[in-house]
């Protein structure tokens, strides 16, 4: 299992969020959006749409609605515990905050960025509706950014900056997860790298976040 550094490594590697990277990083996704929203996005849609058709069902038992009732359940658990035992162990504490930040990335998602873009969703431009932005004129029903990748990006973003082993297999998990929704004609290439950038952002900045919690929890004690 994935090993999480002690306080004194913890107190080395606690440090303000790369903003600098983080905004690169911000502007390449921005431009990488772009060219698949104009290019890519419609064309990979009706190539693949009716592949999963016979299991398209599949849909309505994976709503976020059933994940964020896994996750508060799961956070609702280990916080009775932690009040009960008096404590938690570091991977416990991790999937808590791991929880409760992809709880609130999906709600900011679903909330304001959805609302504020207002992308139809594949279904709704495979039948007739203009894949364009609609500013201010969203709902939760539109499809960028997707919430499905908000919710799984946020989640392991946490384990990405608190266990860096876990980097490359939640990369893989996140990637066949977009692929999965994006062949399902349940979102466009465009929405699911929004969507794990958004997600995967809020991920590492609670996990920078508590890391910096720890550091001064760490000082107190002397």
């Amino acid at each position: 299992m994935f090993q999480r550094a002690g306080r004194s490594e913890l107190q080395g590697k606690a440090s303000l969020f790369p903003g600098l990277k983080w905004l690169l990083s911000l502007l390449i996704c921005a431009l990488v959006v772009t060219a698949a929203f104009m290019f890519v996005d419609v064309p990979i849609a009706h190539g693949v749409d009716g592949i999963l058709g016979s299991v398209k069902g599949l849909g309505s038992g994976l709503t976020s609605a059933v994940l964020l009732s896994i996750e508060a359940a799961v956070a609702l658990a280990l916080l009775i515990s932690r009040i009960t035992r008096g404590r938690l162990s570091p991977l416990r504490e991790t999937t808590a905050l791991a929880c409760l930040t992809s709880i609130c990335a999906y709600a900011m998602n679903d909330s304001t960025l959805k609302l504020l873009f207002g992308v139809p969703n594949p279904e709704s431009v495979l039948h007739g509706a203009q894949h364009a932005f609609h500013v201010l004129s969203g709902s939760s029903r539109s499809s960028f950014p997707s919430g499905h990748m908000v919710l799984a990006g946020a989640f392991a973003g946490v384990f990405m900056r608190l266990y860096r082993r876990s980097i490359l297999p939640f990369s893989a998990l996140l990637f066949l997860a977009a692929a999965l929704l994006v062949v399902g004609d349940w979102h466009f290439v465009s929405d699911v790298i929004a969507g794990a950038f958004v997600g995967i952002s809020s991920g590492l900045l609670a996990g920078e976040i508590w890391l910096i919690h720890s550091k001064q929890e760490s000082k107190s004690w002397f």
